[in-house]
């Protein structure tokens, strides 16, 4: 997807708004990750250096329309200053006459950090009326928030209309690499599922099942494909009301010619805080156990499967990964996309747990692109016009 974006004559001398999200892990009055703060750099340095004015707005947490101070964006202020390394002024509203006085105080070179938008119930309702006070003291407004795109905010939405709108670095970055593996991926097309539920990626598939050349099904999601079969699954996650969908499913692909491949070997334990754990064919799950992540033959053929491939799109880990008992799965894929990439493929990692793992696995550096949203890069794989983009999009 190409989207609009901005040149130094847009924005020059001008109030830029600038839709970031800053929504990000924060525990005990410290920021835990700031992978989602340092995305937006590219996006603000451009801004400042075409000589812009630029605010900052995100959401924080839910504070459901009431001001929470626990969820006051100030806290993070000093994290923002630190990651862009520019002076970051915060000011506690996001609309108003507080916003237009610290927009005229603002240095050259300085960043204004307005406070959460989620603080107004407005905010989540699209509200005409607020989204025009917002809009007042600015002259253009970036979008740049993809993990918050697939709804239809104010801050994601409703200002498209009111200003000159343009995409931000990492919009144009997930559409392009969204749009690379969902809308015109290059074959040998492989796509990585996995995850506790199939009734998150039925839409994926539904999709994709014509695009594709492999579907690998790994995490929870597989015990529902592998009960469709026949195959005992033992206490695993398996969606009973989603067995007709995963045969359904298998038939298809069947019939396009499109390799659906699924776990022979699991780990299983008793559960989720066992500290013991055993490997198992799936054709022998015991009844008193669960599948945690998949087993070393699995690896290997899921491995093998992504020699060769052009295109890999993966959504959902393989395992609980979390627990390093349950974690090799997922790693022992996550290495083999990457080998992918040197090869030459085109790998995207589709945000949510599946950044996480490959974060933790110190290995996100080392693939073509981590989303930076989990529900948006899904609904944009669903094949979804997310409204946080579509205005933007140039045909």
């Amino acid at each position: 997807m190409k989207l609009k974006t901005f040149g130094s004559q847009d924005v020059q001398g001008k109030k830029v708004l600038v839709r970031v999200d800053f929504n990000v892990p924060f525990k005990n009055g410290k920021v835990k990750d700031d992978a989602r703060i340092r995305a937006h750099s590219g996006t603000i340095g451009k801004l400042l250096d075409a000589g812009a004015k630029v605010a900052l707005v995100s959401h924080f947490g839910r504070p459901d329309g009431k001001v929470v101070p626990e969820m006051s964006l100030g806290q993070i202020a000093a994290d923002v200053e630190k990651a862009y390394g520019k002076k970051v002024r915060f000011v506690d509203d996001c609309v108003g006459g507080k916003v237009e006085a610290a927009l005229s105080a603002l240095s050259e070179g300085e960043v204004l950090l307005l406070e959460n938008s989620r603080f107004y119930a407005e905010e989540q309702k699209n509200d005409a009326a607020f989204a025009g006070k917002m809009a007042k003291p600015f002259d253009a407004f970036v979008m740049d928030a993809f993990s918050a795109s697939h709804r239809a905010d104010v801050t994601t939405n409703g200002l498209f209309s009111l200003l000159p709108s343009f995409a931000g670095d990492v919009l144009i970055k997930e559409g392009e690499m969204l749009g690379a593996v969902c809308e015109s991926p290059a074959k040998p097309y492989v796509l990585i599922l996995g995850g506790a539920k199939v009734s998150d990626k039925i839409a994926v598939v539904g999709n994709l099942l014509d695009k594709v050349s492999t579907i690998i099904i790994g995490g929870g999601m597989a015990y529902t494909f592998l009960r469709a079969q026949g195959y005992a699954t033992g206490k695993s996650l398996c969606e009973e009301n989603r067995l007709d969908f995963a045969g359904e499913t298998l038939k298809k692909a069947e019939q396009k010619g499109v390799k659906i491949l699924l776990p022979l070997d699991n780990v299983v334990a008793e559960g989720l805080e066992a500290t013991e754990t055993v490997t198992v064919d799936t054709a022998a799950m015991p009844g008193d156990k669960m599948g945690l992540d998949i087993g070393p033959e699995t690896a290997k053929l899921f491995s093998d499967a992504l020699v060769g491939a052009k295109s890999i799109l993966w959504n959902g880990p393989m395992g609980v990964f979390e627990n390093k008992l349950f974690a090799a799965g997922s790693m022992a894929v996550g290495e083999s996309v990457v080998k992918a990439t040197e090869a030459g493929a085109i790998s995207v990692i589709g945000g949510g747990d599946t950044a996480s793992a490959v974060r933790q696995f110190g290995i996100d550096g080392k693939v073509s692109w981590v989303s930076t949203g989990g529900g948006a890069s899904l609904e944009y794989c669903e094949g979804k016009k997310l409204p946080g983009m579509a205005p933007l999009e140039v045909k």
